[in-house]
C-alpha cells in the first residue's frame, strides 16, 4: 500500500505556526518545505498549498492556485494535524448537550473534585465542554453475591461484555428523553455526548438514547461506550464529551481541505495520525484521538530514525516547539518551551509556566508580546533571524527583531542590577540581626549574563520532568541517547543532554520536518478494546483466548476492507493487569513471552507483568492472584516508507553552514551553526552516512563556584533540591505496597539542611507543608551527637512535630567524610492505612485520647547501623493491643513494606545530595541552601510590607489586623497579627484561643505551622521555594493548653483533618484575602470485617474580590481525589443513588461563593458507618457585605422510612437498605449583591490561555499528588 509507483506521496504536519511537508518523488528523491499555517493573503489552507507548489515545481506543469488540484500525479497523503487541539484549547468546538444517568448531571463538573494547583485560591479550571445537560431516568447495578437488599421487586437480570451481571434498576424512559434531545434541537444544539453508568460493559440503553437522536436529526452522536469501553466513568465522560465536540470541527476542515482537490480527493489513499501514534483513514478520523496528532508523527519519527539497531540504546525524544483517557502516546509537555516567559522575581530567575502564545508571541515576533526563552536564544547569537523566513511584524513580512529583544532585556537587566545593588547596600549597612537577610551577592550583570542565566534555568526546568519520569519508569538517563526534533530543539540539546550525563545527541536531517517524515514512516492502526472482569488463571485461559481470537479477527477483516494483504497485517494483543486488591494496571504485552503449558494462547502475560512490575515498582506480590481489566488489540497495516534514500558521505566532520559568535559562560565565542543546531564549544559534530548529525557531548568545563550568591545559580540550586525531593517521592511510590502510598500518593519527601530548617518538599501536601521541619528539629534536640551513619529514625508523636499518628515519619542524616555531624537531613512521610487503635483505619471520629488513635513512636530508631529492626518496630506497632478496646495494626505486612520503602527512598535522597556535593563542594552547597531560604523570605517580607501600605492608604489605621473563627462545639479560634511594615515581619498571637477539647479536634502545634506556610504561598501569589525561609519574618504564639497546642496525649485525629482547615478560615479572614470555603473535609467511612472504605468530600470554595468560589471542589488544606462511581460499586458494597452540586448553598454576593455538594449512598450490606466533619452548625462567613455560605448537613433515611440527623460527629450501625445522604457546606460569598452595577468578576477564560497547558505522565502525577 506504501508504494505508490510514478507518483508523488505525500506527508504533511500541519501545526500552530508552521506546516511542515515531507514529500517523495516519483524518481525516489525526497524533498522537505516549510509553510505558514495561517497566510489568507496568499492562499486558503496550508498543507493543500504545499502540495500544489511541489507538484508545480517538480512536474514543470501548471496548477493554478484559484483551482481545485488534478490528483493525478498523487499516490497517497498523511496528514497530522493541530486542528483538534487548537480547537480545545480556544473552545471552538461544536455547541454539545450531555445527557447523563438522573442524579449525576454535574459529575464531570465535579470530575476528581481535586483542584488543578493547590495555591490559587480562585481555583481556575477549564469550563466543560458542554453547555446543557439532560438526565436520563435509567439505572443499572452491578450484581453482587453478597447483596443482602430486601427485595421488592424482581428487576430484569442483564449480561454485559465483561461476563458480569447486571440488575436494571430503571428502564429507559425514551418519550422523556424524545421531549429534552427536541428541546436541545429547537436551541441550536446539533451535537451530543452520552454518558451512562456501568454502559463500559452493558451498553443498551446508550445505543437505544443513540438512535434516537440521530432519528431527530442531531448530526454527532457519541456514545461513551463506543468511543472508550472503559471502566471508570469520569475519564470516560471527559473522552465522550471531546468527541462530540471536537469531532463536527474536524469534519469541517476535512469537508474544506477536499474540496481543495479534484473530485473531492476520492481516489487518493488519505490518512490521518491518531493520538496513539498509528494512521487511520481519513472517514474514521474522530475528536477523542485527534488531540495529540500533531506531536505523535515527531515521536514516530524519532522513535524509527533514531534508535540504532546496533547499539540498542534507549532513546529519550526532546521537542522543543512554541507552545484524555483515549490511547495516546505518553508525550510530557513542559512549561519551558520557546515562547515561556521570562521573570525577575524577589532575586530570582524564573521561566513559565505563562507563555507568550503565537500571539502576540516572543518580543522578536515584532508584535508587542514580551521576553520569552526564543528571545534570550536571540540576544545570544544562537538563533539567526537570516535563517527564518519574513513572516513577523503586523503586515508578517518582516525579519525577527533583535532590536525590540534587546530593548527589552536593558530594560529588566537594569531591574536586575539595581536589586542586586540594592541588596549589597543591605548587606553591607545591615544589622547584625538581619545580617544573613541579602548575602553579598555578584557585582553587575551584563545583558548576556541575564540572557545566558535564563537559557541555564530553562534547561534545569526542561530536564527535571525529564529526571522525573525515567526515574519513574526505573531508567537511568545517562544511559540514553538524547534525539532532538522540532524548531528549536537544536538550542538546547547539548546543555540537556550535559546535565543528564547523556554522551549523544542524535538530530535526524528531517528533525525540523521530523513529524511530517514520522507521518510517511508510520502504519496505518486499528485498535478495538473491551473491558473484562476475568482472572488471569488456568480456569478462565479458554475464555481469555476466545475474546482475544475475536478482537484480532475484527482487527484483520477491516485492514483486509481497507486494502492490505495478509502479509501486510499484524495483530499484538495486549492485557491491562493489576494486581487484585491493588489500583496500579499496567497495560501489558507477551511480546518475547511465548506460551507455555500454564498460559493462553497469545502467551505468557503474568511472566511479562510480574518483570515489567519488578521493573516499575522494585518487586512483585507473588501471593496474589492477577486481574484482567481490559482486553486490547491493535492491528498494524505495514505501509511506512522505509528510511531510506542514503547520502554518500562517510563518517566525516561535518561542515558548518556557517560561523557565528554566540555568548557562553566565558563570553563570546566563534560557533559553528548545522541547520538551527547550535553545537557548544565542548561537543563535536559528525554526519552520518544518512545525512544525520551526531553530537559527541562533551563534559563541562565545570568552573569552580565561589560561596558568593549569583542569582542565576540559585534558581538552578532551587530545582536541583526539588528535583531530589521529586526523585526520593518517585522511589517511594514505586517501592510501596498499600493503596494509599501507591495510588493515593500520600505522602511527603522532603531535604533538611543540618539544622533541620526545610530546603524543598515534593510534593506539597498542604497539612505536611513545614510540619516535617518540626520533627527534624526535635530530633536533632533529643537524639543530638547519637546519631551515627546508617541510622534511620522513625517517628509520629505529635509532640514531635507529628501531624496524626498515621502519618508515619522516617528520618536518615546525610553524612560526609571527615565532617563529625550530619550535613543534611532527608526524610519522608507517608500516611499508613492502619496503625492499630479503636476502629480499623485509625481514624476514629471518638477518640479521647492518643493511644486510642494507634502506635506511638517519639524517636525509634527504625534503622540501626545499616541493619532494619524488624522484630522492634513489629513489636512496635502491635503495641496498642495493650489499651482497653484497642487492637494492634490490622495490616503489619504492609506497614513493614511501606517503612523499607520509606527507608529506600530516603537512601536515594541521602545519595543525590551526596552527588550534589560531590560536584559542588560542600560550601557551596550549603551556602546555596541558605540562599534559597533567603530567598523565600524574602517573597514573604515583600507580601506583608505591601499588605501594610495597602491597609494604611484603606484605613490610614493601625496595622494589626484580628479575627475569629468558632468550630462547631463553640471553641473560638482567634488571631491578632502585628505588622511590623519596615522589617516586613508579623507576629501571628493565637492568644484568646479555646483549651482543649474532650474529643479529637485538637490540633498539634505543627498543623497551625502548615496552614499558615499555606496561607503565606497562597497570598504572595507566586511560586517561591517552600522552606523555613517563608516562616523566617513570622514569630507564632500559640497558647499550651489550647485546641492548638494541647497536651501530649490528647487525642488529635480530627485536628488534621478538620482544625486545620477553621485555621486557615482565620488567617484569610484577618487579611480579607477570601470568604470562608467549606472549611471541612467531611471524613466518610464505612467497613466490616472484610471491607474498609475511607473518602473525604468537596463543598464550595469562598469567593474573593476578583472570582466566584468554584461549587464542587475541595479547598485548602485538603485536595483529595474521589473514587469513581463505577470503582467505588465495582469494590464495595454500596451504591451510589445521587451526586450532584447543592444548588443555593453558596453565599450570594457580588461574587458568589461556591456550591456543596449532595452525595447519597445506599448500602447492600450491614457496615459500620464514621462521619468525622464540621461547620453544621456554624455557617462559613462571607466578606465585605457577602453572605454566609449553607452549613452541612449529615442525614440517614432509614430502610423503615425513619430519617435521622446524625449530627457532625459519630459512628452507627447500618442495615442494607439504609441511605446516607451528606449534603457538603457552601462557600462564602464576597461584597455585597448590590454592587453587582460596578461590573462582576473577570472570566477566568482568560487567565487559563496565559498559562502553557502541560500534560503526559509527570505533569498526571503531580496533579494527583498535590491532591491527596
Amino acid at each position: 500500500m506504501a508504494e505508490t509507483k510514478g507518483k508523488f506521496d505525500f506527508a504533511i504536519d500541519r501545526g500552530g505556526t508552521f506546516t511542515d511537508v515531507f514529500a517523495r518523488l516519483p524518481d525516489g528523491r525526497e524533498r522537505v518545505l516549510k509553510l505558514l499555517s495561517r497566510d489568507p493573503q496568499n492562499y486558503k489552507d496550508a498543507p493543500t498549498e504545499g502540495i500544489r507548489r511541489v507538484l508545480e515545481e517538480e512536474s514543470g506543469q501548471l496548477f493554478p492556485r484559484d483551482q481545485p488540484v488534478d490528483t493525478a500525479l498523487i499516490g497517497w497523503i498523511r496528514m497530522g494535524t493541530t486542528v483538534a487541539t487548537n480547537a480545545l484549547l480556544e473552545r471552538e468546538g461544536e455547541r454539545t448537550a450531555l445527557l447523563v444517568t438522573k442524579g449525576f448531571k454535574d459529575l464531570l463538573h465535579i470530575g476528581t473534585q481535586a483542584r488543578p494547583k493547590l495555591f490559587d485560591l480562585a481555583v481556575a479550571v477549564p469550563d466543560v465542554l458542554y453547555e446543557e445537560v439532560i438526565e436520563v431516568d435509567e439505572r443499572v447495578v452491578l450484581c453482587r453475591d453478597d447483596c443482602q437488599l430486601p427485595r421488592k421487586d424482581p428487576k430484569r437480570i442483564v449480561t454485559g461484555s465483561t461476563g458480569d451481571s447486571l440488575e436494571v434498576w430503571q428502564e429507559l424512559d425514551l418519550e422523556k428523553v424524545e421531549k429534552d434531545l427536541k428541546g436541545v434541537l429547537s436551541r441550536g444544539i446539533s451535537s451530543v455526548a452520552v454518558l451512562l453508568l456501568h454502559s463500559y460493559t452493558w451498553s443498551d440503553h446508550e445505543k437505544a438514547v443513540g438512535s434516537l437522536a440521530r432519528r431527530l436529526g442531531f448530526t454527532q452522536v457519541s456514545l461513551s461506550s463506543e468511543v472508550m469501553p472503559m471502566v471508570r466513568a469520569v475519564p470516560r465522560g471527559y473522552t465522550v464529551c471531546a468527541d462530540s465536540y471536537l469531532t463536527p470541527k474536524i469534519h469541517q476542515y476535512l469537508k474544506g481541505f477536499t474540496s481543495g482537490f479534484k473530485g473531492g480527493l476520492k481516489d487518493v489513499d488519505v490518512l490521518f495520525m491518531q493520538s496513539d501514534g498509528g494512521l487511520t483513514p481519513m472517514e474514521q478520523f474522530c475528536g477523542s484521538r485527534a488531540i495529540l496528532s500533531g506531536p505523535a508523527g515527531g515521536v514516530v519519527g524519532y522513535a524509527v530514525t533514531s534508535y540504532s539497531q546496533m547499539e540498542k540504546k534507549p532513546v529519550i525524544g526532546f521537542d522543543m516547539g512554541v507552545t484524555l483517557q483515549a490511547p495516546q502516546l505518553d508525550i510530557n509537555t513542559v512549561a519551558a518551551g520557546g515562547g515561556s516567559r521570562l521573570f525577575f522575581r524577589s532575586g530570582m530567575f524564573v521561566v513559565g509556566p505563562e507563555s507568550a502564545g503565537a500571539h502576540p508571541g516572543p518580543a522578536c515576533y515584532r508584535k508587542g508580546g514580551p521576553l520569552t526563552v526564543t528571545d534570550a536564544n536571540l540576544a545570544l547569537g544562537r538563533i539567526l533571524p537570516q535563517f527564518f523566513p519574513k513572516i513577523f511584524g503586523p503586515a508578517e513580512n518582516e525579519p525577527l527583531s533583535l532590536e525590540d529583544t534587546m530593548t527589552h532585556f536593558r530594560r529588566l537587566t537594569e531591574e536586575i542590577n539595581s536589586f542586586l545593588s540594592a541588596s549589597q547596600t543591605q548587606a553591607n549597612g545591615a544589622t547584625s540581626s538581619q545580617n544573613n537577610m541579602v548575602p553579598g551577592s555578584q557585582s553587575t550583570m551584563s545583558v548576556e549574563d541575564v540572557a545566558m542565566g535564563f537559557i541555564r534555568v530553562a534547561n534545569e526546568a526542561m530536564c527535571r520532568p525529564i529526571r522525573a519520569l525515567t526515574q519513574a519508569k526505573g531508567h537511568d538517563t545517562s544511559q540514553h541517547v538524547l534525539a532532538c526534533f522540532g524548531g528549536a530543539g537544536g538550542q538546547h540539546a547539548c546543555s540537556i543532554a550535559r546535565a543528564l550525563g547523556m554522551k549523544t545527541v542524535f538530530i535526524h536531517k528531517y528533525s525540523g520536518v521530523l513529524s511530517a517524515y514520522g507521518l510517511a514512516l508510520a502504519d496505518v492502526v486499528e485498535e478495538v478494546q473491551e473491558p473484562c472482569s476475568l482472572k488471569y488463571e488456568q480456569r478462565c485461559f479458554s475464555e481469555l483466548d476466545r475474546r482475544m481470537e475475536q478482537l484480532c479477527r475484527r482487527c484483520r477483516n477491516t485492514l483486509s476492507e481497507r486494502g492490505f494483504s495478509s502479509g501486510q497485517i499484524s495483530t499484538e494483543v495486549f492485557l491491562h493487569l493489576r494486581y487484585e486488591g491493588t489500583d496500579c494496571a499496567l497495560m501489558v504485552t507477551a511480546d518475547g513471552y511465548p506460551r507455555n503449558a500454564h498460559s493462553c494462547r497469545a502467551g505468557d502475560f503474568s511472566s511479562a507483568f510480574a518483570k515489567r512490575y519488578l521493573k516499575e515498582f522494585g518487586f512483585t506480590i507473588p501471593d496474589r492472584a492477577i486481574m484482567v481489566d481490559d482486553i486490547r488489540v491493535r492491528g498494524c497495516g505495514k505501509s511506512g516508507i522505509n528510511s531510506m534514500h542514503k547520502s554518500k558521505t562517510g563518517h566525516k566532520q561535518a561542515k558548518p553552514v556557517m560561523m557565528t559568535k554566540c555568548f557562553f559562560e566565558d563570553g563570546y565565542v566563534d560557533t559553528s551553526v548545522f541547520l538551527t543546531i547550535l553545537v557548544e564549544p565542548s561537543c563535536a559534530a559528525r554526519l552520518t552516512e544518512d545525512g544525520d548529525v551526531c553530537l559527541a557531548v562533551g563534559s563541562d568545563s565545570q568552573c569552580a563556584m565561589g560561596t558568593e550568591l549569583n542569582t542565576v545559580q540559585l534558581s538552578i540550586f532551587s530545582h536541583r533540591f526539588m528535583s531530589i525531593a521529586e526523585q526520593m517521592g518517585r522511589v517511594l511510590q514505586r517501592t510501596s505496597i498499600s493503596t494509599n502510598i501507591k495510588e493515593r500518593l500520600d505522602f511527603s519527601c522532603a531535604v533538611f539542611g543540618p539544622d533541620g530548617g526545610l530546603v524543598s518538599n515534593a510534593p506539597h501536601i498542604p497539612v505536611h507543608l513545614g510540619a516535617m521541619q518540626e520533627t527534624v528539629q526535635y530530633q536533632i534536640r533529643s537524639l543530638g551527637n547519637e546519631l551515627r551513619e546508617g541510622d534511620v529514625i522513625l517517628s509520629n508523636h505529635p509532640c514531635a512535630g507529628g501531624s496524626h499518628l498515621p502519618d508515619l515519619t522516617v528520618i536518615t542524616p546525610v553524612f560526609r567524610k571527615g565532617v563529625n555531624r550530619p550535613v543534611f537531613f532527608v526524610a519522608s512521610r507517608g500516611h499508613h492505612a492502619d496503625i492499630g487503635g479503636i476502629t480499623p483505619g485509625s481514624m476514629p471520629p471518638h477518640s479521647t485520647s492518643l493511644q486510642q488513635e494507634g502506635a506511638v513512636f517519639v524517636s525509634f530508631k527504625l534503622v540501626t547501623g545499616g541493619v532494619f529492626q524488624e522484630e522492634a518496630v513489629t513489636e512496635a506497632l502491635m503495641a496498642p493491643a495493650q489499651h482497653p478496646g484497642c487492637s494492634g495494626t490490622r495490616n503489619l505486612h504492609d506497614n513493614l513494606s511501606d517503612l523499607r520503602a520509606q527507608v529506600a527512598a530516603n537512601q536515594r535522597g541521602s545519595q543525590l545530595v551526596g552527588e550534589l556535593i560531590d560536584c559542588y563542594g560542600l560550601d557551596v552547597v550549603q551556602a546555596y541552601m541558605g540562599y534559597i531560604q533567603s530567598n523565600a523570605e524574602l517573597a514573604v517580607r515583600d507580601m506583608l510590607r505591601e499588605f501594610a501600605q495597602r491597609r494604611r492608604r484603606q484605613t490610614s489605621g493601625s496595622l494589626d489586623v484580628e479575627s475569629e473563627d468558632f468550630m462547631d462545639d463553640g471553641t473560638p479560634i482567634r488571631l491578632r497579627v502585628q505588622i511590623n511594615e519596615e522589617e516586613g515581619s508579623a507576629v501571628f498571637d493565637f492568644t484568646g484561643t479555646g483549651t482543649e477539647v474532650w474529643g479529637n479536634c485538637n490540633a498539634p502545634r505543627a498543623i497551625t505551622l502548615s496552614a499558615l506556610i499555606y496561607c503565606l504561598r497562597c497570598m504572595v501569589g507566586q511560586d517561591i521555594p517552600l522552606n523555613q525561609g517563608c516562616l523566617k519574618p513570622i514569630k507564632m504564639i500559640v497558647p499550651p493548653g489550647s485546641i492548638l497546642q494541647p497536651s501530649q496525649n490528647a487525642a488529635v485525629v480530627g485536628g488534621n483533618v478538620l482544625t486545620s482547615q477553621r485555621v486557615v478560615d482565620v488567617i484569610f479572614k484577618a487579611f480579607e484575602v477570601c470568604s470562608a470555603s467549606q472549611g471541612c473535609m467531611n471524613n466518610i467511612s464505612f467497613g466490616s470485617e472484610r471491607v474498609g472504605y475511607y473518602e473525604t468530600v468537596a463543598g464550595g470554595a469562598g469567593a474573593g474580590p476578583g472570582w466566584h468560589g468554584r461549587s464542587g471542589v475541595h479547598s485548602h488544606m485538603t485536595n483529595t481525589r474521589i473514587t469513581d462511581p463505577e470503582i467505588l460499586e465495582k469494590r464495595y458494597p454500596v451504591i451510589l443513588e445521587h451526586f450532584s452540586l447543592r444548588p443555593g448553598s453558596g453565599g450570594a454576593g457580588k461574587c458568589r461563593g461556591g456550591d456543596g455538594v449532595i452525595r447519597k449512598l445506599l448500602f447492600r450490606n450491614k457496615v459500620v458507618l464514621s462521619v468525622l466533619t464540621e461547620r453544621r452548625a456554624i455557617r462559613p462567613y462571607g466578606l465585605e457585605g457577602g453572605e454566609d455560605g449553607a452549613t452541612g448537613l449529615n442525614l440517614l433515611h432509614r430502610a423503615d422510612g425513619r430519617i435521622l440527623n446524625l449530627g457532625a460527629k459519630t459512628s452507627v450501625s447500618l442495615e442494607p437498605g439504609d441511605m446516607f445522604c451528606l449534603y457538603t457546606p457552601g462557600g462564602g460569598g464576597f461584597g455585597s449583591e448590590g454592587d453587582l452595577k460596578s461590573g462582576g468578576p473577570q472570566s477566568k477564560r482568560r487567565r487559563l490561555n496565559e498559562v502553557f497547558t502541560e500534560r503526559g505522565s509527570v505533569f498526571e502525577y503531580r496533579m494527583a499528588q498535590e491532591g491527596v
